[in-house]
């Protein structure tokens, strides 16, 4: 089937872009993944992931997460798996 219908749509650049860049990692160009989105929207009869407003719980967590708040480093990966092992 031939393309013949357009979108067209408006986003904030950094997320054009980073997007794009996942795309690419894909082997996907942008026209690919908005039709192998719509593709997937058709088969699933809506969105083909699950949307839903998070609890106060984890907007706290991402709050935190954005602004870098109660993070553990560790010195390597070998630390951190102790610590996971041990618990």
């Amino acid at each position: 089937m031939s393309k013949s219908e357009m979108i067209r749509a408006r986003v904030e650049p950094d997320l054009k872009h980073e997007a794009e860049e996942v795309f690419s990692a894909l082997g996907l160009s942008p026209t690919d993944a908005i039709t192998l989105f719509y593709k997937q929207v058709t088969m699933h009869h809506g969105l083909p992931f699950e949307v839903r407003i998070p609890n106060a719980q984890t907007r706290e967590a991402i709050r935190q997460a954005k602004a870098k708040e109660g993070l553990t480093r560790y010195a390597s990966v070998k630390d951190l798996m102790a610590e996971f092992k041990d618990a």
